[in-house]
């Protein structure tokens, strides 16, 4: 006979009986055997016909079934249900359950069993619903299945009680519905034996009112049996599993009460039941949570229920308002629902302090949320004055409209407009595309009443959100939503949106920027709508002289702004009418050149002026001078205007600066975005010749462009050291951005031809992006003088800014990547505003070369640490600057990783060569100075647990040569050297000590071949390790321009190498898969005794390594350092 359980499950392992006996009630055709469709009303009818016929065997079989969905291989057999307790029979079956697998069928995620579950709880609802009439008042079935069920709930098998619970629960909910019916039975049968008792007595029939008085009877019978039923569910499972510590058993108990109070609301809703749910509001767990808000939005989706709550309603009020900020976040969306519903059904509960709650959630990151808080906001502000009777339909509108401008004010995100206008648009859709009613109040004259300035600015921003909104569809930026597919019919209301607004406000956006051009701010947002049209409408529509009009009022607004946030929307809303795709592409083109030759002829007749009194000019003639280059240069960005050549002018104007510095700020740095707008047009221009190659471009263009990419870079470079910070920045910029354009990456994509157009930068531009990026980045006296909260965050962004683009030249190749140097060392310090963008740098130059990289690390560490001495001397090993150095060494050392194998020749490099730095002898012969770099090998013992256990033995042996020549000259000062301890003790094994540098450690003797292979290191260690080609870090730059000063008094202390004093490396051979670096000798004898067993060690440290994407520890360890 086939499982029971396989009714809605998969095929499983047969189930083996519980005790020795034989199974043979589960030997023949089961009513549960798998059919096709599962279909639950069949099974359950050909099992009550076996039931009637045999009602131990039927109940056995429906037990088993149970049992089963357990996943317990165990079977009850008829002599166990006859003659043992259910406490007995419950031990049995936990005796026989496979405990090898946390997993069962309830617990399983996959559809399969997901399917299971389904059918598992329709099959016990059937089974109630089938049994009502006669079955389930045989005082056999359900009271037999309600004590096991019972019982099993209080195992401590999780199986059990997990599916003992969710059939309990399931019974109980089919028991309610039963219950309710045979109430409104009851109830009907009252009402008929009532009316008919009040007839006369000659009209009475007697016959009727006895049958009507038995039917009452046996319907009161029927009641009190099935209240004995769920009192015992309830009391015997729910109260003890209502609160079990399995989330999923408490949301089960949760979700189905709310079932029990929603369908039989006289019997369970009162404060005895509801309190559960109020109680399981505090649940640690959201799944839980989640249940009990759904639970009660059923329940006071209705008003006649809401209003039986209040008693509830006041108790657990001020916790149903806190979870609207739940840290979960679909907890926090269903919370907003359930307040939204109690605020429609429940009159003068929520207070204005519970909403306001809720309102600000309209401007969250989720948009489920923020469109929850927006229905919220609709609901309690909104929906009141547009249904208020006695109005038109028009005065309503507005009305609601000023209420929602009076919200957005008082709400203090006068930026957010976009995001309110998306919470809203589920359910306000209609409202705010009503564009008519948005620019009639704009255009009104003179302005409506209470429609001031900051209610017309944020009408302006609805109309740009609502119009981006209407065609898009897309969350504002930041706003977290799932990709939505657009169904066809969605695609289709968006393309009639479209067109509907430009139809409307074609005509009107001229008036409208007419009236508001002064206002900067209000330009901006009208500019934004242009975008969203569909700009054909203007041809096909013959609206050409509306054309006309818009372009006349970009005129007026480039002439009479000079904000930089509205030059660059007036010349992008510009740059999207010039299209060439356009049918009135001449016109648009035509208005631009003319717009570009009154720019040019403005400037050039005040450039001469300038150049000829450049002293004498008043302070309204430089400020015209500064604004006109400021709008060709914003201009130049998104349009080609080679053809007016403003590059030679520019230049002009910076060589002119660089040799007198008589030109103001302000035009040096419009004439240096100018030039290099030019420069990027120019090799645009020679791009596209390149991949069209028809012509081909003529080698006096790439020289001449290389010419005027280097005399640029040339007077940027000169600008670096200015002392107007506006201009160093300026030009700061400019050089990353250009030396990105014209890096190594130029030739490729098809662009071979121009190869001869990359620029490298030299040694000294190097050194002076890297110190203007240490002054002004890095240097935290600057940013305390700030005292406004805004304007430090954007001096933060744009800091930010600058050191992104500094990195971006680093990461392509640009710049040496020992440039990162002066970045890696403020990881620490300047964590919390530059973190990220530094671990991203380290990340990102560790694919390129490893070893390199580790060299950079140990540069870094060598700058500081030199930096300490020279500022504080030899004492400053022991001051708290120090020990964050050593902090920013085990940072970097969490960056190699899991991967040693991966990371082992960088490491090995690593060590030796700060091995080498620390014993490096100061170049001034005074014997006072000692060794001054000795501390650096407590930096190195932080990288030490990343090697593997033979190279750490070489690299002792390898210490401990080097430091016997130097403590052979300084037996008396053993105090100086709890460094070279420190380090030792990190190489070593944990079971040996080193208790000085000169007496070697014990080893303890590790298995023969083991043994044999690292003696034959050791004995041969000048062969194993064999030398570079010299330390490639051998005095430590520090390229911040505050430091230049002290550089010859570094060079003395940090010296020369003697290479020759010193046995040198070969480093082991690298694991296969991965290239050797260039500076690292391979073994020459391959066949060799050493090279075999190098190679053996390798491969058996290579057995416990997986293959993975390479991660790093330091997410770990940052979380015990904060």
């Amino acid at each position: 006979m086939a499982s029971p359980a396989r009714a809605l499950r998969p095929r499983r392992s047969a189930p083996a009986p519980a005790t020795g006996s034989d199974a043979s009630e589960d030997s023949g055709d089961s009513a549960f055997q798998e059919r096709p469709g599962g279909q639950a009303q069949s099974i359950v009818d050909d099992w009550l016909e076996s039931y009637r016929k045999d009602r131990e065997s039927g109940f056995l079989e429906l037990f088993n079934f149970i049992v089963h969905s357990c996943g317990c291989k165990g079977v009850v057999t008829l002599e166990m249900l006859r003659g043992l307790q259910n406490s007995e029979i419950i031990q049995q079956l936990t005796e026989s359950f496979d405990e090898g697998s946390a997993e069962y069928p309830l617990l399983l995620n996959t559809p399969v069993w997901r399917r299971f579950r389904q059918g598992f709880c329709e099959l016990l609802g059937v089974l109630v619903h089938r049994t009502q009439h006669a079955v389930l008042y045989d005082e056999y079935l359900m009271g037999s299945l309600v004590a096991l069920l019972t019982g099993m709930s209080d195992s401590q098998v999780r199986a059990f009680r997990h599916t003992s619970t969710l059939a309990a629960m399931k019974l109980m909910t089919g028991l309610v519905r039963v219950a309710l019916s045979v109430s409104l039975q009851k109830d009907n049968s009252q009402r008929q034996y009532e009316a008919e008792q009040a007839k006369g007595s000659s009209c009475r029939a007697l016959g009727k009112l006895e049958g009507l008085l038995e039917q009452h009877r046996e319907l009161q019978e029927k009641q009190e049996e099935l209240e004995n039923l769920m009192n015992a569910i309830f009391k015997g499972v729910f109260i003890h599993r209502y609160r079990d510590l399995m989330p999923e058993i408490r949301a089960i108990c949760i979700e189905e009460m709310g079932q029990w109070i929603e369908h039989y609301s006289n019997s369970f809703l009162t404060d005895s039941y509801l309190k559960y749910i109020g109680w399981t509001l505090h649940d640690k767990q959201g799944e839980v949570r989640l249940k009990c808000l759904l639970a009660l939005q059923g329940l006071y989706h209705s008003q006649e229920r809401a209003a039986r709550m209040e008693l509830f309603t006041s108790r657990f009020k001020e916790r149903m308002v806190s979870m609207v900020l739940d840290k979960e976040p679909q907890v926090a969306v269903e919370a907003v629902r359930l307040l939204t519903l109690i605020f429609q059904n429940m009159d003068d509960v929520l207070t204005d302090s519970d909403c306001a709650s809720v309102f600000p959630l309209v401007y969250a990151s989720s948009r489920p949320l923020a469109a929850a808080a927006g229905e919220f906001l609709y609901n309690k502000l909104l929906v009141p004055t547009m249904c208020a009777r006695g109005t038109a339909g028009k005065q309503r509108t507005r009305a609601a409209f000023q209420l929602l401008l009076a919200f957005f004010i008082e709400s203090e995100f006068h930026d957010h407009a976009s995001y309110l206008v998306d919470s809203l648009w589920d359910c306000a859709a209609a409202l705010l595309k009503d564009w008519q009613l948005l620019t009639g109040l704009l255009l009104e004259d003179p302005p409506a009443e209470g429609l001031g300035d900051r209610e017309e600015n944020s009408l302006i921003m609805f109309l740009a959100a609502s119009v981006r909104q209407a065609t898009e569809g897309q969350p504002p930026v930041g706003r977290i939503s799932g990709k939505k597919v657009l169904s066809a019919r969605e695609r289709k209301v968006q393309v009639e949106d479209r067109l509907r607004l430009t139809q409307h406000l074609i005509p009107l956006l001229p008036l409208l920027l007419a009236k508001f051009s002064a206002d900067a701010e209000k330009v901006v947002y009208l500019l934004e709508v242009p975008r969203y049209f569909d700009l054909t409408l203007y041809s096909s529509g013959r609206l050409e002289k509306h054309l006309e009009l818009l372009l006349a009022q970009l005129w007026e607004v480039m002439e009479k702004h000079t904000d930089c946030e509205v030059l660059e929307a007036t010349s992008r809303t510009l740059h999207m009418l010039c299209s060439p795709e356009l049918a009135f592409y001449s016109r648009a083109d035509f208005a631009r050149s003319r717009l570009v030759d009154h720019l040019a002829d403005k400037f050039q007749h005040e450039e001469t002026e300038l150049f000829q009194s450049p002293g004498c000019l008043e302070n309204e003639d430089v400020y015209c001078v500064a604004t006109t280059l400021k709008r060709i240069a914003i201009l130049h960005s998104a349009h080609d205007l080679t053809p007016w050549n403003f590059f030679d002018p520019c230049i002009r104007l910076l060589r002119h600066t660089v040799d007198t510095e008589e030109i103001p700020k302000q035009v040096v740095i419009s004439a240096i975005s100018c030039s290099y707008f030019s420069l990027y047009w120019e090799l645009s221009h020679l791009c596209a010749a390149t991949a069209a190659s028809d012509p081909l471009p003529r080698q006096e263009q790439l020289l001449s462009l290389k010419q005027k990419v280097a005399s640029f870079c040339s007077l940027c470079q000169n600008y670096l050291v200015d002392m107007d910070p506006g201009v160093q920045e300026q030009a700061f910029v400019v050089l990353t951005d250009l030396l990105m354009i014209f890096g190594p990456q130029l030739p490729y994509g098809g662009h071979r031809l121009l190869h001869e157009l990359v620029y490298e930068p030299d040694v000294a531009l190097q050194s002076q992006l890297a110190g203007f990026l240490v002054d002004h980045v890095f240097n935290h006296d600057q940013v305390e003088g700030s005292q406004d909260e805004m304007l430090q965050i954007e001096e933060l962004h744009q800091r930010r800014k600058l050191l992104a683009g500094f990195c971006k030249l680093i990461i392509y190749g640009v710049l040496e990547l020992s440039a990162a140097s002066d970045i890696f060392k403020h990881y620490s310090k300047a964590y919390n505003d530059y973190g990220d963008i530094i671990k991203a740098t380290l990340n990102e130059t560790r694919q390129i070369d490893r070893t390199e990289w580790a060299h950079t690390l140990l540069l870094t560490l060598q700058q500081l640490l030199t930096q300490l001495l020279l500022e504080q001397g030899p004492v400053g090993v022991h001051s708290a600057a120090f020990l964050e150095i050593r902090d920013l060494a085990r940072r970097f050392s969490l960056l190699f990783g899991l991967h040693q194998l991966q990371n082992r020749s960088a490491l090995v490099t690593l060590h030796k060569d700060g091995i080498k730095f620390a014993f490096q002898e100061p170049v001034a012969s005074d014997s006072r100075l000692d060794l001054v770099h000795l501390p650096f090998l407590e930096l190195l013992s932080e990288f030490s647990p990343r090697l593997v256990p033979p190279d750490k033995a070489l690299l002792l042996s390898y210490l401990k040569k080097i430091s016997q020549a130097h403590l052979s000259f300084r037996r008396g000062e053993e105090h100086l050297w709890a460094s070279l301890l420190v380090y030792q003790r990190s190489l070593s094994p944990q079971e040996e000590a080193a208790p000085s540098p000169d007496v070697p450690a014990q080893q303890k003797p590790g298995p023969p071949a083991k043994r044999r292979h690292l003696d034959e290191s050791l004995g041969h260690s000048d062969a194993s390790f064999s030398s570079t080609s010299g330390s490639r870090l051998q005095s430590p730059l520090l390229t911040s321009t505050t430091l230049r000063k002290k550089g010859h008094l570094a060079a003395q202390l940090l010296g020369q190498e003697d290479s020759g004093s010193e046995s040198e490396f070969v480093q082991s051979q690298p694991p296969q898969g991965h290239k050797a670096s260039r500076s690292q000798p391979q073994p020459k004898n391959r066949g060799s005794l050493g090279w075999q067993l190098g190679r053996l060690t390798l491969m058996e440290v290579g057995e416990a390594v997986v293959e993975e994407p390479e991660t790093s520890e330091e997410e770990v360890a940052l979380g015990k350092d904060s």
